[in-house]
C-alpha cells in the first residue's frame, strides 16, 4: 500500500507516468464492471474513458480518507448509473451479436468443438446468457447496480451501500426487488 501511495502522491504532483500506473492497475476492474452493468462494449469503453477522466481531474483532491480502489470503484458506479440516466431514452437492442462473426466464432475465429459441448447445448448456454442480459436491462439503473454488484462483483452488502452512499437497507431493497423481478423475467428458463 505503501507502494501505491507514493504512486498518488507523485501522479498528484503531475507525474503522468505514475498515473498510467495507476490507471493499470485498476484499469480492469473498472472496465469489467462497465461492460456487466451497460452490456455493451462501446458503451463500456466509454464509461471507461469517462472514468479516467474523472479519475485524472479528481486526484490532486484525494485525501487517503479511503483506499485509492474503493474511490476508483465509487467513481465507476457512479459513472454507470449516470450513463444508464443519459441513455435511458436511447436504448436500443443490438440485432447481432457485435462479438461474433457469421460463423458463431468469436472476432473472426471458430468456436472449438469438444464432444460435451454440442451445438445445440451451446445455442441454449447462448440463449439462457441472452435472457439474462436482457432481464437484467429491463431493471432501474439502481437495481441493476446493486445486483451487478452483488451476483457478479460479489460485494458486500455493506461495500455496496458505501459505493452507492445510501444504507444497507435501501441496497437490501434494491436487491430484493431486482432478484424477484429478474426471477419473475427468467421463470422457466432455469
Amino acid at each position: 500500500m505503501r507502494e501505491e501511495a507514493a504512486l498518488i502522491r507523485r501522479a498528484q504532483s503531475g507525474d503522468m507516468g505514475a498515473f498510467t500506473e495507476l490507471v493499470q492497475r485498476h484499469d480492469k476492474a473498472v472496465l469489467a464492471l462497465a461492460a456487466r452493468y451497460v452490456n455493451n462494449a462501446e458503451d463500456a469503453k466509454d464509461i471507461f474513458q469517462e472514468v479516467l477522466i474523472k479519475v485524472h481531474r479528481g486526484l490532486p483532491a484525494f485525501q487517503f480518507r479511503s483506499e485509492f480502489a474503493t474511490w476508483i470503484h465509487r467513481i465507476t458506479v457512479n459513472t454507470c448509473l449516470s450513463h444508464a440516466s443519459r441513455s435511458k431514452s436511447n436504448r436500443h437492442v443490438p440485432l447481432y451479436d457485435e462479438r461474433r462473426d457469421g460463423r458463431g466464432g468469436a472476432d473472426g475465429e471458430e468456436l472449438q468443438s469438444d464432444s460435451r459441448d454440442s451445438p445445440h447445448s451451446r445455442a441454449e448456454r447462448t440463449d439462457a446468457a441472452d435472457q439474462i442480459r436482457n432481464a437484467l436491462q429491463g431493471l432501474s439503473p439502481q437495481q441493476r447496480m446493486v445486483f451487478v454488484l452483488r451476483h457478479f462483483e460479489g460485494h458486500s452488502l455493506n461495500e455496496i451501500a458505501r459505493a452507492l452512499r445510501c444504507s444497507e437497507g435501501t441496497v437490501k431493497r434494491y436487491l430484493f426487488m431486482a432478484t424477484r423481478r429478474m426471477r419473475a423475467q427468467l421463470k422457466g428458463v432455469f
